[in-house]
């Protein structure tokens, strides 16, 4: 009988761990897949129509309503008085001056 339970609970630590491995490689999998991040963000107002700052794209504070931009979107951005983020400054990335 004990022998039986103790089998059984080794059973159930096998689907356990089966599950978790699989799950853990699912993740790393989708990792995988997923697309990297762009360069250049660009931040928009509530409207969805002004724009209200240039983000690099690994920025720490880059707003909510974002929009993925090429680095040269990003400098004609900036030129048009757009204004750079103040924590990644992406005018200094991209070899502008305010």
């Amino acid at each position: 009988m004990v022998e039986q339970q103790a089998r059984a609970s080794l059973r159930q630590l096998d689907r356990w761990i089966a599950d978790e491995e699989r799950r853990q490689a699912e993740h790393r999998q989708a990792e995988e897949r997923r697309p990297p991040p762009p360069e250049w963000l660009i931040e928009r107002g509530l409207d969805r129509t002004s724009l209200v700052a240039v983000h690099t794209g690994d920025c720490w504070d880059p707003g909510k309503h974002l929009m993925p931009a090429t680095r040269e979107q990003a400098r004609d951005a900036i030129r048009q008085q757009v204004p750079a983020c103040s924590k990644c400054r992406p005018d200094t990335r991209l070899g502008l001056l305010e």
